[in-house]
């Protein structure tokens, strides 16, 4: 969906699948398990000089390494403000892109498993799951690119003039390269 606010247009992003989801919580299984088995260690023994057990210690630091991504999934945006198109990706990650900066002319939609060239393969600075990359990725093709994906259909691939990409998941892609194409007419 599209909606228009004070400052601009904001697209929304396609949402995680939930395989992404399930990521997560089985992981926190796994490392919880690997407490449990690894019980009779020293570190995990009681401890009368110690207050808090670390046990205990490690739990919560199993839990915050698995609830901070499922938080950071929930900060996706992509908003056409002013004459910058913003992206916020993984709440970590943003991106602040002048649309003269952007080579609309060759803007496409295109299924990531078929061009393949235009994958994401080594993460340079961002976060990775199953079926979500945010932040700056090396492409297939050696170019580097600002990824904000959730499926690998249906991407929008926004070359820059300076040779990088900005790879986006919206919910209507087409809706937002019309937008895109709208605002850098107005600005000529």
């Amino acid at each position: 969906m599209t909606r228009t606010v004070a400052s601009g247009a904001e697209f929304e992003v396609s949402p995680p699948t939930a395989r992404t989801l399930w990521v997560l919580p089985a992981i926190w299984v796994a490392l919880v398990a690997a407490v449990f088995a690894l019980r009779g260690e020293a570190l995990l023994q009681p401890d009368p000089s110690r207050t808090v057990p670390a046990w205990l210690v490690m739990m919560f630091a199993i839990a915050l390494a698995v609830v901070g991504p499922l938080v950071l999934l929930r900060y996706r945006r992509i908003r056409i403000r002013g004459r910058q198109l913003w992206v916020r990706a993984g709440g970590l990650f943003t991106q602040k892109v002048p649309l003269e900066m952007l080579d609309l002319e060759h803007a496409r939609i295109v299924d990531l498993d078929e061009h393949t060239d235009l994958k994401p393969s080594v993460r340079l600075w961002g976060m990775g799951l199953p079926g979500f990359r945010a932040g700056h990725y090396l492409l297939r093709n050696r170019a580097r690119a600002f990824c904000l994906l959730t499926r690998n259909e249906r991407v929008v691939v926004l070359p820059r003039r300076d040779g990088r990409y900005v790879l986006l998941s919206p919910e209507r892609p087409q809706d937002l390269l019309a937008r895109l194409h709208e605002a850098a007419g107005a600005q000529r």
